[in-house]
């Protein structure tokens, strides 16, 4: 679906800070930019930075970078929309949402390769969010168990999640907060197979070094 495309002062956003994100003109070119941020590894407390904040900042952790994908999309005519994917005992993970000719797709920032970009060949959000199923995981064990309805970032202000640089924590709550799906049944749960150690192995292959492993494995 195609917009009427805002102009980044519509959006709050300066020249330049426009400028640097009308340059992406496709969904592929908004990953290549969000797989370039530096991670946020929340080094001095926990973050949940604007669009802004993370232009200033030059890095992100998946939701910040949901945020300034969804506000590039929306700065080319698409609805900036993004999904909320929760896990038992593991992190959430958050993704920006387009389509292509009926087909959905996903642009996502992730420190391990496992839960980046997907291509537009989903026929649905769930189709979609169970690709992530296998790869979703905290050790040997599969997490993921449910995703959320896709949230169109319109229905906020854009002052709170564009421009205001560091404390996007209502938007983040209300996306915890929208309508939610269960995956996969409890039964299913019990029997998803463990992963094996080359899987195991493949954790230690990241683009960003950490001190601290749980906090490179959680983005």
């Amino acid at each position: 679906m195609r917009l009427e495309k805002p102009t980044p002062a519509q959006l709050g956003l300066t020249a330049e800070e426009g400028r640097i994100l009308r340059v992406f003109r496709t969904p592929a070119r908004i990953q290549e930019f969000v797989t370039g941020l530096s991670a946020n590894f929340e080094k001095g407390g926990d973050t949940l930075r604007s669009v802004r904040g993370v232009l200033r900042h030059g890095e992100a952790h998946c939701i910040e970078a949901a945020f300034a994908a969804a506000c590039a999309l929306w700065l080319q005519g698409e609805p900036p929309l993004v999904m909320d994917l929760t896990a038992e005992g593991d992190s959430d993970h958050v993704v920006a949402l387009f389509r292509r000719d009926g087909c959905w797709g996903a642009i996502s920032k992730s420190n391990h390769v496992w839960l980046r970009w997907r291509d537009p060949v989903y026929r649905s959000p769930r189709e979609l969010a169970m690709s992530y199923l296998h790869e979703y995981t905290n050790d040997a064990r599969k997490t993921l168990r449910a995703y959320s309805v896709p949230v169109d970032l319109r229905r906020f202000p854009t002052a709170a999640w564009v421009t205001n640089e560091e404390d996007c924590w209502e938007v983040g709550a209300a996306i915890d907060d929208v309508r939610h799906y269960r995956l996969i049944t409890p039964a299913q749960a019990r029997r998803l197979m463990p992963r094996d150690a080359i899987e195991l192995r493949a954790d230690d292959l990241v683009q960003y070094e950490s001190r601290d492993r749980t906090t490179a494995r959680k983005y």
